[in-house]
């Protein structure tokens, strides 16, 4: 069985929910990332992408100066490190995220995306389940 913690990510870009629009641009530039994850300490607040920035911030021309938190996707579903791919697989179908932090005891240990389901897991997770990640729901 292929885990999560098989196939994350564990080099986490994070910062504190008082950074703004502009710093966490400028550390997705730096580091070639799309997203970075608002922590509050060890507790995960969002997460915000490029694709956030864009179209929650400066679509409207908001100030990017403005908290990055108050544009981070809250309620962020986590699965535990030793979740099995294709149950992660299913999870992200139904709830529409192509980014999964992993965590062990609670704590933010990794990061999962669509495309890490899709190259990493040597057929662990199920084609169809990855298929219905962004997909619009009827």
């Amino acid at each position: 069985m292929t885990t999560l913690k098989d196939i994350m990510t564990s080099d986490l870009t994070t910062t504190d929910a008082g950074a703004t629009l502009k710093e966490v641009a400028s550390l997705m530039r730096e580091q070639d990332i799309g997203n970075v994850l608002i922590m509050d300490g060890d507790q995960l607040r969002g997460i915000l992408t490029d694709r956030d920035i864009v179209i929650r911030a400066v679509a409207y021309g908001h100030d990017l100066g403005s908290a990055a938190s108050d544009y981070a996707s809250g309620n962020v579903l986590t699965l535990d490190s030793q979740t099995d791919v294709q149950a992660a697989a299913e999870q992200m179908a139904q709830r529409q995220v192509r980014r999964l932090p992993v965590t062990e005891e609670g704590r933010v240990v990794g990061i999962v995306s669509l495309a890490d389901l899709a190259t990493r897991t040597g057929g662990g997770a199920d084609e169809k389940a990855l298929q219905g990640i962004s997909q619009p729901t009827i």
